[in-house]
């Protein structure tokens, strides 16, 4: 998966990129709400879509460095190019 330019942005957030200026991790845009909402958008390989139609599993990895962890959601949305049968 490769994290892309988030095309949601709530009312109010600022676009910023984590990890912008720290080689040991990847840059990862996201959109930030003024509550604190923190919400990336990612795209999946055609290799990465087979495997999950094929019944693969999505992991999410953490790393909290042993801090309170923080909630979490994940969701699919719909692609725009509507090819998804209504």
């Amino acid at each position: 998966m490769t994290p892309i330019e988030p095309i949601a942005v709530h009312e109010g957030a600022k676009r910023v990129v984590f990890a912008a200026n720290q080689p040991e991790y990847f840059p990862l845009p996201a959109s930030v709400s003024p509550d604190g909402v923190v919400m990336t958008e990612w795209a999946l390989t055609a290799d990465e879509l087979d495997r999950l139609l094929c019944g693969g599993r999505v992991r999410i990895w953490l790393h909290t460095f042993n801090k309170p962890r923080q909630p979490l959601s994940i969701e699919v949305v719909d692609p725009e190019c509507g090819m998804r049968a209504s």
